[in-house]
């Protein structure tokens, strides 16, 4: 069976608190057919720890929001 599975680095995004978060540069495995992103449970738990340690964050920038609707 072909490998399908790549390691590679992904931009995450999260909703959390009534805020948006974007963490560049995470470590994943993506698979080259579909596109899903799967997260080693430490990484997880890392990005999970930068957002709750509120740190200052290295850059910020604007999101428009729009309503499907």
């Amino acid at each position: 069976m072909k490998e399908t599975m790549v390691d590679t680095k992904v931009t995450y995004t999260l909703e959390h608190g009534g805020r948006f978060f974007i963490v560049e540069n995470v470590p994943a495995r993506e698979c080259k057919e579909t596109g899903e992103q799967f997260f080693a449970p430490e990484t997880v738990e890392h990005i999970q720890g930068i957002i709750k340690s509120r740190k200052r964050p290295d850059r910020m920038i604007e999101t428009p929001v729009y309503n499907y609707a």
